[in-house]
């Protein structure tokens, strides 16, 4: 299953800070570079995606095809998650070519180990009414997926601390849909987390 109605926002504009390098560029166990296992991750079901990265960032120079699509974060407003989140919601607001757009789902960009079935299922359930977010064991996962609805809240975001304000101002239209993927509680902080597997807990 695969659906052109939502758009994917890959977030990849922090600055590896715990890591101690740029870990969009680290290798997993399996070889494959961290963001670029990301993107395939997210490519099995949603071909729509932009890539959201730093100032001065290319997808080349992440060893991504330069044809990716992909907005930069000016580096004067650069300020944590939320900074970045709110910018590109505004732009997903103002583009075109997502007007037809459902929902949207932020994605981050150390996280590759989210299953296929996962990712439809997620799909089959948007609504541009509310907000979806995966659980495992009980816990809150990501992707987290926005519908329209709520872009141009998103798009006030700020900080360093994500969307976690607007999911609480909207709980009651936040659903959470437990899935059998430990994929979605899984990131990338530091080195020792590029072996982890998905199916360890």
């Amino acid at each position: 299953m695969t659906a052109d109605d939502v758009v994917v926002l890959v977030m990849a504009a922090g600055h590896s800070r715990r890591f101690g390098r740029d870990k969009r560029t680290a290798h997993l166990a399996d070889g494959r570079p961290l963001l670029a296992a990301t993107r395939e991750s997210v490519s099995r079901t949603y071909p729509l995606q932009r890539l959201i990265l730093r100032e001065g960032d290319t997808p080349a120079s992440l060893g991504l095809s330069p044809s990716v699509p992909h907005w930069r974060v000016p580096s004067s407003i650069q300020g944590g998650l939320g900074t970045s989140l709110g910018h590109a919601a505004r732009t997903a607001c103002l583009d075109p070519e997502l007007a037809h757009c459902r929902a949207l789902a932020i994605w981050l960009g150390d996280m590759p180990w989210t299953a296929p079935a996962t990712s439809e299922e997620l799909l089959a359930h948007a609504r541009d009414d509310t907000i979806l977010r995966p659980t495992h064991d009980g816990q809150p996962g990501h992707p987290v997926l926005f519908g329209r609805t709520f872009w141009a809240e998103l798009s006030n975001l700020a900080g360093d601390h994500g969307a976690q304000k607007l999911l609480v101002r909207h709980r009651e239209r936040c659903h959470h849909l437990p899935v059998d993927d430990p994929g979605v509680l899984r990131d990338v902080d530091r080195p020792h987390d590029l072996g982890r597997s998905p199916l360890r807990s």
